[in-house]
C-alpha cells in the first residue's frame, strides 16, 4: 500500500513530527480506557467504543508510553550531539542516563551505585513528571542501578510491551543501516527487559519505522519485517507467529474486538502490542473519505480507533499504531481536532525539533 505515487513524499521533518505526535495521540486516546474491558468501553461510549477525544469530558492525558518515547529521543539526541562534535559516545549509555532521569521524575530513587545524570531541557517539563501508570519492569529494571546489556539484560524474564512502546525514535534516525537500527533498539530494550521477545519486538518495530521513513509502503514494510523476524538468531518464536497472524487477520478486514484479542492477544506483552498495532494500520485503508477528512486523516482515525477498542493495553497498541502511520504519512495524517485536544504538544514538538536539528542541521 502506497499513497505517495504522484505526490511529494513527506519530508523527514514531517515524518519525525508525525510519528511522535501520532504516537502521543494514540497513547492519549487509549490511556482513557487502558484498564477497561470491552463491556465497560461499550457501556461508557456506546457500541462503537471510544472514537475521539470529544467523548472524554474530563480531558485527556498521555501515559508513560509518550514520556519514555520522548526520553528515548533525548538519549539519542545526546549521543548524536557528542558525535556531531567529534566525540564518540556509547549510545546505550546515553539512553540509560536518559531513562534514569525519567525514573527520577517518577519519584523513584536510583541506588547510590547508579550515575547521577546532568539535567537536560526535557527534564524541565512538569507534564513529564506525572506518574501515569508506568510499567513495572521499566521501573524495576532502572531501579537496579545496573546498565543492562544484550549479554546481561536486567529483568531477564520480562517481556512486557514497555520496550516496544518507546522504540519508534530509533527508526526515525536517518543515514544508518537497518542492522544498526535493529541493534540500537534491541540493545536499549535490554536496559529494562531481558526476554528475547521484548528485545526482538522492539528491534523489529524500530526497523518497521525505519523502512517507512525510507519510503517503503505499509504492506511491503510489514511483510519485510515479519519475514526478517523469523531469521533472527535466538528468535523468540512467538514474535514471528504473532506478526504473521496480524497480516493474515488484516486480510479479513475489521473484525470484532473479541476475535482480535483471541488471535493476537491484548497487547500487554511486547509481541502482542506490535501485532495489534500492525493489524490496525493494515486492516484500515486510506480509501475515499466522507466529510472534510483527507484519506490519510481518515485512515489515522480508523486505525487508532481500532487499536484502542479491544479491551487490552489500549494506550500501547494505539501509540504504536500512531507512530507507524505518522512515520508513513508525516504530519498530514494527524486530525486537527485531535491535535487541539493533545496534552503538551509543545513539549512533543520541541523534542521532535531537537531530533530534526541533530540529524539534519535544520533549525
Amino acid at each position: 500500500m502506497s499513497i505517495h505515487t504522484g505526490a511529494p513524499a513527506p519530508t523527514l521533518k514531517s515524518r519525525i513530527h508525525g510519528s511522535l505526535l501520532g504516537g502521543a495521540l494514540g497513547d492519549a486516546l487509549g490511556y482513557a480506557v487502558e484498564f477497561d474491558g470491552m463491556d465497560e468501553i461499550r457501556r461508557r461510549f456506546g457500541a462503537d467504543g471510544l472514537t475521539g477525544f470529544e467523548a472524554l469530558s474530563g480531558g485527556s492525558h498521555f501515559s508513560d508510553d509518550t514520556q519514555l518515547t520522548l526520553y528515548t529521543v533525548d538519549g539519542l539526541v545526546e549521543a548524536l550531539e557528542w558525535a556531531n562534535s567529534g566525540v564518540g559516545a556509547d549510545v546505550n549509555a546515553c539512553l540509560w542516563l536518559a531513562y534514569l532521569r525519567w525514573l527520577a521524575t517518577q519519584g523513584e530513587p536510583a541506588p547510590a551505585s547508579a550515575p547521577v545524570p546532568q539535567p537536560r531541557w526535557i527534564d524541565g517539563h512538569t507534564v513529564l513528571h506525572q506518574r501515569r501508570n508506568p510499567g513495572r519492569a521499566c521501573i524495576s529494571g532502572l531501579a537496579t542501578g545496573e546498565m543492562g546489556t544484550a549479554v546481561r539484560p536486567v529483568n531477564p524474564e520480562s517481556k512486557g510491551c514497555g520496550t516496544v512502546m518507546r522504540s519508534a525514535p530509533f527508526g526515525l534516525v536517518p543515514h544508518i543501516t537497518p542492522d544498526a537500527v535493529y541493534k540500537l533498539s534491541a540493545d536499549a530494550a535490554s536496559l529494562t527487559h531481558g526476554h528475547p521477545s521484548a528485545r526482538q519486538s522492539a528491534g523489529i518495530f524500530s526497523l518497521l519505522v525505519h523502512k517507512l521513513v525510507s519510503g517503503e509502503g505499509l504492506a511491503e514494510a510489514a511483510a519485510g519485517v515479519t519475514a526478517h523476524a523469523a531469521t533472527i538468531t535466538g528468535v523468540a518464536p512467538e514474535l514471528p507467529e504473532r506478526l504473521q497472524a496480524a497480516l493474515q487477520l488484516a486480510d479479513k478486514g475489521i473484525v470484532r474486538p473479541e476475535e482480535l484479542t483471541q488471535v493476537l492477544g491484548g497487547g500487554w506483552v511486547a509481541e502482542e502490542a506490535l501485532a495489534v498495532a500492525l493489524y490496525a494500520v493494515l486492516a484500515t485503508t486510506p480509501g475515499d473519505s466522507d466529510g472534510p477528512d483527507t484519506p490519510a486523516v481518515r485512515h489515522f482515525r480508523d486505525a487508532i480507533t481500532l487499536a484502542v477498542n479491544h479491551g487490552g493495553d489500549s494506550d500501547s497498541t494505539a501509540s504504536v499504531a500512531g507512530n507507524i502511520l505518522g512515520a508513513y504519512y508525516g504530519e498530514d495524517c494527524l486530525p486537527g481536532d485531535w491535535l487541539e485536544a493533545l496534552e503538551a504538544p509543545d513539549v512533543i514538538r520541541g523534542m521532535a525539533d531537537l531530533l530534526v536539528r541533530v540529524t539534519t542541521g535544520e533549525g
